[in-house]
This record gives structure tokens, sequence and C-alpha cells, in this order.
């Protein structure tokens, strides 16, 4: 009996972790953080005229989270073209660890917006508690859909959630 119950929830987890499923889960809150440049930035800018957003919320020490932009990266030109996505990363690395986020984004050539949350208000507000953890929001700036962690491939599935919300 164990065994069996056991079986049951591994395949309900991998069924709902592996979901493109979009639901509502609001829309962004207005939180003052920094650009790469160390300007002022409010995350109600955060928008794309209409058409996908992806955030990622990463930090220079997090393996997984240089995996996954690193990956994202290789096909963010794609997405762009087939999509018309626009991505932000936001870095929640403290004070003392965030100049290293320019100097990596730079040397990653990552062609997304970078953005710095050194106090992690913006990934407090959005319920982070240990980096990577990605949203897509839709056109009108709905959140619609989240996934933590990453492993190699998780990509595929952000790109179909991203054919999805272009209904493609």
């Amino acid at each position: 009996m164990k065994k069996l119950m056991l079986s049951f929830f591994v395949v309900l987890f991998a069924s709902t972790a592996y979901s493109q499923e979009l639901k509502d889960y609001g829309t962004l809150p207005s939180i003052d953080i920094k650009n790469i440049n160390g300007e002022s930035f409010n995350t109600s800018q955060i928008e794309n005229d209409g058409k996908p957003v992806v955030v990622c919320f990463w930090a220079t020490w997090c393996s997984p989270c240089m995996a996954e932009l690193n990956a994202i990266s290789d096909l963010y030109e794609d997405w762009v073209e087939d999509y018309g996505v626009k991505l932000y990363a936001v870095s929640v690395d403290n004070a003392r660890s965030s100049s290293r986020a320019k100097s990596t984004a730079n040397g990653n050539n990552w062609e997304f917006e970078v953005l710095l949350d050194p106090n992690n208000d913006f990934g407090k507000a959005m319920q982070v508690a240990n980096p990577p953890k990605t949203f897509i929001l839709n056109g009108d700036g709905t959140i619609v859909w989240q996934h933590v962690k990453y492993a190699p491939g998780d990509e595929e599935e952000y790109e179909e959630v991203l054919k999805k919300l272009s209904g493609k």
C-alpha cells in the first residue's frame, strides 16, 4: 500500500511540476530597484507592448541560475523573433556581491535586461525564497506561469508557455 501511495504522489507531483497550464497569479508589484547601470527602475516599468515577458530571479553565486540564463541566452534571439518576448533577469545578489551582476551579464553576452534587487525587496514581494525562480507574464502584464528551480531542458517548457501565449 505504501508503494502504491508513493507512486501516486510521484506521478501527481511530476504532472503538476511540468504542467504548462496558465493561471492568473496577479500582476507585478511596484517596487523601486536599479538597472544594471545603477539607475532607478520601478518594476511597474516591466512591460512589452502587449507581448509576453519573462522575469527570471537569479544570483551570481547560484549555479542553476547561471545554467538557466545561459540556456535561455542561447534561445533568446529566436524567442524574440518568434514570440516577441522580452526578458528581465533580476539579480538578488546582496549589496556586496551585486557589483558582479554587471560583469557576469556582460561576460556571458546576455542580450536581455538585467536588474538589481540587492535588498531583495522585489524578490520578497514575489515570494522568491531561493533563486532561480521564473515568471512568465502575458501581454496584459498578468503573471500566468511560474517555475521554481532549474534543470537542463526547462527552457523548452518555457518556450511551450510562450507558444501558448502567442497563439502558435
